[in-house]
C-alpha cells in the first residue's frame, strides 16, 4: 500500500529554517554594528582624553619657557 508522502511538511520545515537563519543574520548583524559603535566610542574617548593630556602637558611647556623670558624690545 503506497504511502502518501505530505510535502507541506518538509516546505513548512524548510521555510522556518529559512527564516531562523534570516533573523539570525539580522541578530548578529545588529550586534556587530553596537558592538562596532561602542568600540568608536571608546577609542574616541581614549583620543580625546591622550589629546587633553598632550594639550595641557604643550601648555605648560609655554607657560614654563616664557615665565624665564621676558619679550624683546626694539632697539632704539
Amino acid at each position: 500500500m503506497p504511502r502518501h508522502y505530505d510535502d507541506s511538511h518538509q516546505h513548512s520545515t524548510s521555510s522556518s529554517k529559512t527564516r531562523r537563519q534570516q533573523e539570525d543574520q539580522r541578530r548578529m548583524a545588529f550586534r556587530r554594528a553596537i558592538e562596532s559603535h561602542s568600540e568608536e566610542r571608546r577609542l574616541n574617548q581614549e583620543l580625546s582624553d591622550y589629546l587633553d593630556g598632550a594639550s595641557a602637558h604643550f601648555w605648560q611647556g609655554v607657560s614654563a619657557s616664557e615665565g624665564g623670558h621676558q619679550s624683546a624690545r626694539p632697539a632704539r
